[in-house]
């Protein structure tokens, strides 16, 4: 990237989260990552400058190792000339939902992340000339809570996803509850997985968008009503799942499109780019608690029709979703078993405060860092050592429970199908796809104390207000006491 020659008019607004806002070229497929602060909130160049280095090193000797080289890419960091960043802020300005604009891009230090645009294939450096689908998911946590410090029974039957999705609509953030259950998706059961992609398509929610060359045509942009317009949708996959059919539009239309969309992305999200054996699957072991949520619309239609068994096929290991569920699940004593062994970090700290820097607690994130991860025993032997590596170990699990999986499809012809490119096949199209990984900044140790509080509220809320609902006795025993904690134990 020439950075003596920049011009704010080649680069548009793409998107933002929490901690950075991001804008993409028009031609060349890069993206440019500025990050973001409250107003009053000032940093001087080399603290950026800092964290921008520790977001990039996470990436490369951590994240790389636990997903593999080819899903993730970790970008550079580029010192950008003032004016042209002030420029930019402002022409994109206009665009940044409200509910984002309680912090400022940084404009002052001149340091941005450069990485390759995700929304198109990974395979070349400029802008294909063919058209290019992406499909961005959050998949959010795979799994239930297996650690024996988990002191509601519920958590160890009803997923996380579904229990927060209660909490969010009474709070106003969403409209509805989603059907979707993380769970099924990661279940590697193709019936499972389609009917989870489905819900998702359904309810989009922050966990789904769909961009065309680029641009998002579906997905939520904010905290609004989510009521997708599946016709809209078709409309543009049309020309990439029926190009020469003269299928008329119509509901029987949208669905088959919609149909064939979720068959591509099912078989990307199973695709495996490293060498596989197909004997080689494996689930992650049910001992590890149980392979599905008792709250999922899937699961309660099972049952609804008389069938208990929820079949679990397993992931294919290569697969980017089994790296990530073997990611999450670093997260092994959860929030409450970990609680007490932050505490144990937070009082030594205390005492020594000179140490946080020797314990890596802010990085670097090197080798060092990563190899201390690898240590899997849980038998707590009573040190800060122990806690610590746990801690860290959970911010892995936490980074990973809210990391996105980006696949982008380009329609390709029979002949030009080389066998170095992955192709997914549907009944009239052939695409080339690419998967990858993002939104993998390691979540702050700071914020372990407000993730074991909401933990609290979301399990709290789900047995008040929709366990409670559902059985009369525990209902009365809320009315009695409305401050009490229930603990509910196995009959």
């Amino acid at each position: 990237m020439e950075v003596e020659k920049m011009d704010e008019n080649e680069w548009k607004y793409h998107g933002e989260g929490n901690q950075s806002l991001v804008v993409a070229h028009c031609q060349r497929c890069a993206v440019l990552r500025f990050l973001k602060f409250p107003p009053n909130q000032n940093k001087t160049s080399e603290e950026i400058l800092h964290h921008l280095q520790n977001i990039v090193d996470f990436g490369k000797h951590v994240m790389k190792q636990f997903f593999g080289e080819n899903y993730v890419h970790h970008g550079e960091i580029v010192q950008l000339p003032l004016d042209f960043i002030r420029q930019l802020c402002l022409k994109i300005q206009p665009e940044r939902p409200e509910s984002r604009c309680d912090k400022d891009m940084d404009t002052l230090s001149g340091y941005a992340m450069c990485l390759p645009n995700l929304t198109r294939l990974q395979t070349y450096r400029f802008v294909e000339h063919r058209p290019i689908l992406c499909i961005e998911i959050k998949p959010k946590c795979g799994f239930i809570p297996f650690s024996s410090h988990v002191s509601q029974e519920i958590k160890h039957k009803v997923c996380r996803y579904c229990m927060h999705q209660h909490l969010k609509v009474a709070n106003g953030k969403w409209k509805r509850p989603s059907k979707y259950c993380p769970l099924d998706l990661f279940s590697g059961n193709k019936q499972r997985m389609h009917f989870a992609l489905k819900s998702l398509l359904q309810e989009a929610q922050n966990n789904l968008k769909i961009f065309k060359n680029g641009e998002l045509i579906y997905g939520c942009k904010d905290d609004q009503d989510s009521v997708s317009d599946w016709n809209e949708l078709a409309r543009h996959l049309k020309p990439f799942f029926f190009p020469s059919n003269g299928l008329v539009s119509g509901p029987h239309c949208t669905r088959t499109i919609v149909k064939e969309l979720i068959h591509v992305i099912t078989m990307a999200l199973l695709s495996s780019t490293e060498a596989c054996r197909a004997g080689d699957m494996r689930t992650v072991p049910i001992s590890h608690g149980r392979s599905y949520c008792e709250a999922s619309a899937f699961n309660k239609e099972l049952v609804r029709n008389g069938k208990h068994k929820l079949e679990s096929s397993g992931l294919p290991r290569g697969c980017l979703l089994y790296k990530t569920l073997q990611a999450q699940m670093l997260d092994m004593l959860d929030i409450e078993g970990l609680y007490p062994l932050y505490n144990r970090v937070e009082q030594y700290l205390e005492e020594f405060p000179e140490e946080r820097s020797t314990l890596q607690i802010d990085g670097p994130y090197n080798e060092a860092f990563y190899e201390k991860l690898l240590d899997l025993s849980t038998e707590d032997d009573g040190t800060v050592a122990f806690a610590l590596t746990k801690v860290q170990q959970y911010r892995i699990g936490m980074t990973a429970k809210d990391c996105s999986i980006m696949i982008a499809l380009s329609p390709c012809l029979q002949d030009e199908c080389s066998e170095q490119r992955p192709v997914v096949l549907t009944s009239k199209s052939r695409f080339t796809f690419s998967v990858s990984v993002l939104d993998l900044d390691l979540k702050p140790y700071e914020s372990i104390p407000h993730q074991y509080k909401l933990d609290g509220k979301i399990v709290n809320y789900y047995l008040k207000n929709v366990l409670a609902k559902d059985d009369p006795v525990m209902s009365s025993l809320f009315q009695e006491n409305e401050d009490c904690t229930l603990v509910l134990h196995k009959v």
